[in-house]
């Protein structure tokens, strides 16, 4: 209705609630679950600690991932929510497998888990590298920590293990980079560390959306199939 009481044209309100990245969260809780595996693979820490290994990936890396999974549906971010659910689901698995099997005895069984998850968390990881390139990289280094110790599971080669290891190592720094990044640029408005944005990530950075207003209509919520 307008001021004088007249019909007016029908009008759709949008609202848009701002959602921060999961992927410093997911990230940073990868760090976690593999610095441990990795000290107990290299021989830094006792193999009876594998257990807490096992409780770090249960109690921190696990639900700390899967609210990452959830945050990136919610934000329509289907890299942050495919590979973050798929590193969850696999962490759960390697640490209830680590904590109910003898001290450094290794499993075929999540061998052959280890190697199909890192085969799966290419997926994300290609998907991404069309707008940033770090998040792809950890997710990629992720899988191929999973197939690497994938194959050390099977194998029970101890320069497998050791490879494992330092595979591990190497994806903690990279995840501990990539967190780091993604939270000073979410502070600050603007790139400090690079995570090389290109394509569609470079454009958001700059404010320089895809959607033209009277596109958000259409965009807010509902899409013409699944």
């Amino acid at each position: 209705m307008t001021a004088d009481g007249a019909a007016g044209a029908a009008g759709t309100r949008v609202v848009l609630r701002p959602l921060a990245t999961p992927l410093p969260l997911g990230f940073l809780a990868l760090a976690l679950a593999t610095t441990m595996f990795s000290a107990v693979q290299l021989g830094w820490i006792d193999a009876d600690q594998g257990r807490v290994a096992s409780y770090t990936a249960l109690f921190a890396t696990v639900p700390l991932q899967l609210l990452a999974s959830v945050f990136g549906f919610l934000s329509r971010d289907p890299v942050a929510a495919t590979g973050m659910g798929i590193l969850s689901g696999t962490w759960a698995i390697a640490g209830l497998t680590t904590l109910t099997n003898p001290p450094g005895a290794a499993s075929q069984g999540l061998g052959v888990l280890l190697i199909v998850a890192g085969a799966a968390m290419f997926v994300p990881a290609v998907v991404a590298l069309s707008s940033k390139i770090v998040p792809a990289a950890v997710m990629g280094l992720a899988g191929t920590r999973f197939i690497v110790t994938g194959v050390y599971e099977l194998t029970s080669s101890s320069a497998w293990k050791a490879t494992a290891g330092w595979v591990g190592v190497a994806l903690a720094a990279l995840a501990l980079y990539a967190a780091l990044a993604l939270e000073l640029e979410g502070g600050q408005e603007k790139t400090v560390l690079p995570l090389g944005r290109r394509g569609p990530g470079r454009s958001a950075m700059a404010g320089e959306g895809p959607l033209a207003p009277e596109e958000l209509v259409e965009e807010a919520g509902v899409r013409p199939q699944l």
